[in-house]
């Protein structure tokens, strides 16, 4: 594992990507994303989607030129359409006209069309949870996993993410709809691995916990089986629907590369409105409470709430060097400064 300072690693990061053509105050923004996703833990999504942004960046495939252009506005839902612009800029833009549209009415939703991959969705569950704002958000995909009974590509893997604010550690879930996404079964691939449930298909049709494998066939298991698999499939219509975008099967005719021309929404709830702050720290405080009072099912691991083991790492991990797998990290050191 390379040990890299954070403060390297983000300046490193802003360089590579201006000289991919980024403009300045995009370039530091990208670079803070994906250094903190990487810092976070989420390599697969971090600095670990840097080499693939620069490439789409090459091949006119994500215009950073692009700026969110209004399509429909109906007081707290609002639909903005992306141009392929980028997406963490977009995403990010996003959650701030949801929150301003929560202060306002309490509850704002803004979906957005025809953007690009937001890369780790949870970076706007915890900017939302931060300030305050509980929220529910998700993206679709172009197919990159079986329906539950299939054995082809043929419904995305559709990232969800819910976040509910505490000052003391807010809930915080991100998850796509596969056991596990392609990022994560490259990170294990390198680090030799093997998933710790099974995450997929080997050629034969039979279950496996082999990353390799399961890349190789790209037969990705649905979380919760037939019942990932479809809530993956309403996610992808609900995200078409609001945005007035792409579902899945039309992202796949773009043909541009993970997430380009995909339908995101961001929701968000001001809890101000809804009982007060208090109420809600009082929430999330009872049910850290309750789960903490779990037995365990082994000994010395207690029972874990979405956004823990998240926030302890990051803590953790604020002056202490950011772990990168070695084969990830000779990659961004190949890219142009």
């Amino acid at each position: 594992m390379a040990q890299i300072p954070f403060a390297e690693l983000q300046q490193r990061l802003e360089r590579i990507l201006l000289a991919a053509g980024l403009h300045g105050e995009d370039a530091a923004l990208c670079a803070r994303v994906h250094a903190e996703s990487t810092r976070d833990g989420v390599v697969s999504h971090g600095v670990g989607r840097i080499p693939r942004f620069v490439d789409y960046l090459a091949r006119g495939w994500v215009d950073p030129q692009a700026t969110l252009t209004p399509v429909t506005s109906l007081d707290t839902l609002e639909v903005l359409d992306g141009g392929q612009g980028i997406g963490v800029r977009h995403a990010l833009t996003a959650t701030e006209r949801a929150m301003a549209l929560a202060s306002q009415h309490g509850m704002g939703l803004v979906a957005v069309r025809n953007t690009t991959h937001w890369m780790r969705g949870g970076t706007y569950g915890w900017h939302a949870a931060e300030q305050g704002y509980a929220a529910i958000m998700w993206t679709n995909t172009e197919s990159c996993m079986p329906a539950w009974g299939a054995r082809n590509q043929s419904i995305g893997n559709n990232p969800l993410v819910m976040a509910v604010p505490s000052k003391d550690g807010p809930l915080v879930l991100d998850m796509a709809m596969s056991q596990f996404s392609y990022g994560k079964l490259a990170t294990l691939s390198e680090t030799g691995e093997a998933l710790p449930v099974d995450g997929g298909f080997d050629d034969q049709g039979r279950l496996s916990r082999d990353p390799g494998v399961i890349a190789a066939t790209r037969r990705l298991l649905p979380t919760g089986y037939w019942k990932g698999s479809g809530l993956a499939i309403l996610l992808d219509a609900l995200a078409a629907l609001l945005s007035q975008g792409n579902a899945s099967h039309q992202i796949d005719r773009i043909q541009r590369g993970s997430g380009t021309g995909c339908s995101q929404v961001f929701m968000v709830f001001d809890p101000r409105h809804l009982g007060g702050l208090e109420a809600c720290e009082a929430l999330c405080a009872g049910i850290a409470g309750h789960l903490v009072d779990s037995e365990p099912d082994e000994v010395g691991k207690p029972v874990r709430w979405p956004g823990q083991s998240t926030l302890k790492r990051r803590r953790r991990n604020l002056d202490e060097p950011v772990q990168i797998p070695d084969n990830t990290w000779q990659a961004i050191l190949a890219l142009p400064v």
